[in-house]
């Protein structure tokens, strides 16, 4: 009987026993990731994520995490009769959607997902860029056809202000942030795409690694003509890429671009509909999604390869690597 206990307990810790690594070379370290996809409306993906960052922070990381909330803005939009409108792919944002943007954000989506985090213990703290001066922006003006175009509340980050996030972290806590920002140059605040947001805020922070959750399984590498999924890429091939990527991604990779440029070591885009996806990704050799590191990271790590492989290749002959 206690022979099979031991046998059936046997790939539990094996799972441990890989995620080992991992836990040594992530501890004490910040990752910032952005809620987002059906990972928000799907109930049990939600209890799932809450899970996942609290075990980050329960094994020695420091997870901030950033979201926004177009389903749930949609829903309120439509409930008070405002129309939804898109341009350049952003939400026009009127004054009065911005207070329904401000007030599902902040009073909605936030206050859930930290009630979620907390069912583990006092941990999570919800802000918003507002707070404490946290994310500034300017009013941002796309151009469309060659012009300058008014989409309303829609704001350019100008500037971060860590001190409140990483007095938070200081404490032991997971910072939940809204994505809205002070102005910069008026009295208004602004509405700021999120994953804009998670990467100024990851590169501010000196994140170890971004996170972007998504619906999809990371970025194709000849979609719709194939579903294979790169797994990884440094910053000048994505860079290349950029160009021919499907709006909706668009503003990912560039996140992922951002904090990669601007000193975060790792930047992914990864499933978010897959339960546990932040876990996978993290802690096993395999992970899932799309990976984005720097020229010289890739460099180093070709170099160790053929390092690997030229004294596996010595030791087979029976000598010594020089």
């Amino acid at each position: 009987m206690s022979t099979a206990r031991r046998h059936t307990a046997l790939p539990k810790a094996e799972i441990l026993i890989e995620a080992l690594p991992w836990l040594t070379r992530h501890n004490g370290k910040v990752v910032v990731i952005k809620f987002g996809g059906n990972a928000m409306i799907d109930e049990d993906l939600k209890a799932a994520f809450a899970q996942d960052v609290v075990f980050l922070r329960q094994a020695g990381l420091k997870p901030v995490v950033v979201h926004g909330g177009g389903p749930q803005i949609n829903a309120q939009l439509n409930k008070q009769g405002l129309v939804s409108e898109f341009k350049a792919g952003l939400r026009v944002t009127t004054p009065e959607a911005m207070d329904v943007v401000r007030m599902v954000l902040a009073g909605q989506v936030q206050r859930e997902l930290v009630g979620l985090l907390n069912q583990h213990g006092p941990l999570a703290v919800g802000m918003t860029g507002e707070d404490a001066h946290t994310i500034t922006a300017t009013k941002y003006l796309p151009e469309i056809d060659g012009e300058s175009v008014d989409i309303g509340r829609v704001g350019e980050i100008t500037a971060i202000d860590t001190g409140a996030i990483e007095a938070l972290l200081a404490d032991g806590r997971i910072p939940v942030i809204s994505s809205i920002a002070r102005s910069a140059d008026d009295h208004h605040v602004y509405n700021v795409n999120a994953d804009t947001a998670a990467a100024a805020l990851a590169a501010a922070l000196g994140a170890e690694t971004l996170m972007v959750l998504t619906d999809v399984e990371g970025l194709y590498a000849d979609w719709p003509n194939s579903d294979e999924v790169i797994s990884r890429l440094t910053v000048s091939q994505l860079e290349k890429l950029l160009p021919e990527l499907s709006s909706g991604m668009v503003p990912k990779m560039e996140g992922c671009l951002h904090a990669v440029r601007n000193g975060v070591t790792t930047a992914r885009v990864i499933d978010g509909r897959v339960q546990h996806s932040i876990l996978l990704e993290i802690f096993t050799d395999e992970g899932i999604g799309t990976m984005v590191v720097p020229d010289a990271q890739a460099a180093v790590t070709q170099a160790a390869a053929i390092q690997a492989a030229a004294t596996q290749a010595v030791q087979t002959q029976g000598g010594d690597p020089a």
